[in-house]
């Protein structure tokens, strides 16, 4: 950057595509070299622990004041900033809205932008449309596990929640495993047929769909789970929740949305987390039990260790597994707890990879922050 003239690059939702935002194969490359940095510990987000998920806005039940917004299902705003560092080397935020209402205006429930900054004088260097970055790292992170943890010859997934968000991860999943037959279990028919309808044209390896009146039949048979449903209110009672009975051997659960299971199945079988700092970080800020507002499996563990249920070591993580530090999946058999927070580093991590392959390709639209400041 030139200084003290700065221009910063605004990508819109259609230059991001043309900037290969959609790139399954390659966001979870991406989001496997930054599970390794991680791990290393080269990277900030928010919080004096560093590991703090962002700062969220949220609404009270009822209000005095008119125009204030009151509660409701993923009804937010936050901010949710980060330094990563390796080969990204750059700090950012996403920054979003949340109102489940916005689909009846026949847009997203979140609205997303993510700002990359320069980290060392913290001038922006772009403005980025998010919602395709925040829905394809957050299908890659559990991609990364799908590499890593699940059966080689994975052909049957299951989906809790057929939105947007396990859209992508199935598309994703079925770029690394031979899936030919998926599983939903939706509340809608809309969301399910929009679901299908996407995976036909993205997935033509997939030739079967199943559509399930019961948690008990989407889960029964699958070698990968994904749950993504809207956030459950009211605690953990009201999580969808499996029994250990309807499981196939070998499978692995990914939960990125709400799941639960017995607190003995959970104690028994391998935990892993994509990052373990980032629930403790949330047990800081929702203590005990933490599970009944952070619907996350990472933070249903945490509460098992509060309760002498677990010990902490029992807890394992992605990164070191990636790293080579730690084993993979063991054998074809073992049942794999893979709990995903979702962090703004990945956000800047993919949002970085997408905004260089815009400036190489000389995509998007420049604009001016000043050519001289009016006070510096």
């Amino acid at each position: 950057m030139s200084y003290p003239e700065i221009d910063f690059l605004y990508l819109s939702e259609a230059d991001m595509v043309k900037a290969g935002v959609n790139d399954p194969v390659k966001c979870t490359e991406t989001m496997e070299e930054l599970l390794k940095i991680l791990h290393k510990g080269d990277y900030r987000m928010g919080g004096e622990n560093g590991n703090s998920h962002g700062c969220m806005v949220t609404f009270p039940k009822e209000s005095p004041f008119p125009n204030m917004p009151t509660d409701g299902p993923d009804r937010r705003f936050m901010a949710m900033p980060a330094y990563l560092g390796g080969e990204f080397d750059i700090a950012g935020m996403k920054w979003y809205g949340s109102n489940v209402e916005n689909r009846e205006k026949g847009i997203p429930r979140s609205v997303l932008m993510v700002m990359l900054n320069d980290k060392e004088t913290g001038a922006p260097k772009a403005l980025l449309s998010a919602n395709l970055i925040s829905a394809y790292r957050t299908a890659a992170i559990p991609g990364v596990g799908v590499k890593h943890l699940a059966v080689k010859d994975a052909h049957v997934l299951g989906i809790v929640g057929p939105g947007m968000i396990n859209t992508i991860t199935a598309e994703t999943f079925a770029a690394l495993r031979p899936i030919d037959t998926v599983k939903i279990k939706g509340r809608g028919k809309e969301s399910i047929d929009r679901c299908i309808e996407y995976l036909n044209e993205k997935c033509p390896q997939i030739k079967e769909y199943i559509v399930c009146d019961t948690l008990e039949e989407c889960v029964r048979d699958a070698d990968i789970l994904s749950f993504a449903t809207s956030t459950p209110v009211g605690g953990h009672e009201n999580y969808p929740k499996i029994e250990e009975s309807w499981l196939k051997k070998g499978c692995l659960i990914c939960g990125p949305g709400a799941v639960d299971v017995d607190d003995a199945f959970m104690a028994s079988h391998r935990i892993v987390d994509d990052n373990p700092l980032l629930y403790e970080a949330w047990a800081e800020e929702y203590p005990y039990p933490t599970f009944d507002t952070m619907f996350l499996l990472g933070c249903k563990a945490l509460d098992l260790v509060h309760e002498g249920k677990m010990t902490k070591d029992q807890i394992e993580s992605l990164g070191a597994i990636v790293s080579g530090e730690a084993p993979g999946r063991k054998n074809d058999d073992e049942i794999i707890l893979y709990s995903i927070g979702g962090m703004p580093i990945e956000d800047v991590a993919w949002g970085k990879v997408v905004y260089d392959n815009a400036v190489a390709k000389g995509i998007g639209r420049k604009l001016n922050l000043w050519e001289k400041p009016y006070l510096y």
